[in-house]
């Protein structure tokens, strides 16, 4: 009779330590922060997303999944992805509001919370979660698109073009309405339906090239569009694209009515 082979113990250790490596990057971004270090705390939470992509993957690779290992992850991105944000941003700009600062500041924490209890429910609810979406925008890409925002204000010099009141008042409309796409019904594409890249090997590897091109020129104004376009990819499809999609058989239906009476 065959044993089924244990996993070894190395294997488990690894992904929490990855996901350990991004809560540390999290808690240096709040460091650096209060420092008034701001750039160095967007660089940090960039890191920080790199180490929670990399411990699902060996997770996955090494068959090192585990409870525990989900529950960490979730309790490293709230500190990497939902406090570290919202302390940066607050203190690099929302600050100016006061009371409403605080209030907006806390609001992405909160929704980022939330976010993360609905997507580990929906996890374990297989049946009804699709995994080529994701509901509501992912708390890492929130973090990273006011990390990214932070890199790219600076390199174009955003306080010489605008006022300082304007950066602000930007700053903290971009906190509120990336809090309420987290807790939104809104469908985000999760990149994880590699099909249409396996399909087509080569045009993939040539957009990869070109990718890695475009970053490497200018990587603060590339990362921030990803970043900006991602965000309002999922309004696009989910109140333009699917009405418009899912309308079609019903036009159809009504235009051939309409001929057959004629």
């Amino acid at each position: 009779m065959k044993t089924k082979k244990r996993t070894p113990i190395g294997y488990y250790v690894l992904p929490n330590m990855l996901t350990t490596a991004s809560m540390f990057s999290g808690f240096l971004a709040i460091l650096w922060a209060i420092s008034g270090r701001f750039h160095d705390s967007a660089m940090a939470v960039l890191v920080s997303c790199i180490f929670d992509g990399l411990d699902g993957k060996v997770a996955r690779l090494t068959r090192a999944s585990s409870d525990f290992g989900i529950q960490m992850d979730s309790l490293a991105d709230l500190v990497a992805f939902g406090v570290a944000p919202a302390i940066i941003v607050f203190l690099w700009q929302i600050h100016f509001f006061g009371r409403l600062g605080v209030a907006i500041a806390f609001l992405y924490v909160a929704c980022g919370a939330l976010r993360l209890a609905r997507f580990n429910l929906m996890a374990m609810k297989k049946d009804v979660y699709d995994p080529r979406f994701f509901m509501g925008l992912p708390i890492p890409a929130a973090a990273c698109f006011l990390a990214t925002f932070i890199l790219f204000s600076k390199w174009a010099s955003f306080d010489l073009i605008f006022s300082q009141k304007g950066l602000a008042v930007f700053s903290l409309a971009s906190t509120f309405i990336l809090a309420l796409l987290m807790v939104s019904r809104v469908k985000y594409y999760s990149f994880k339906d590699m099909s249409i890249f396996k399909a087509r090997p080569f045009t993939s590897s040539v957009l990869v090239v070109l990718l890695f091109v475009l970053v490497g020129s200018e990587p603060h104004l590339i990362s921030f569009l990803f970043f900006f376009f991602y965000t309002i990819s999922g309004p696009v499809y989910t109140y333009i694209y699917l009405p418009l999609h899912h309308g079609r058989p019903l036009l159809r239906g009504l235009a051939r009515g309409k001929s057959s009476e004629d």
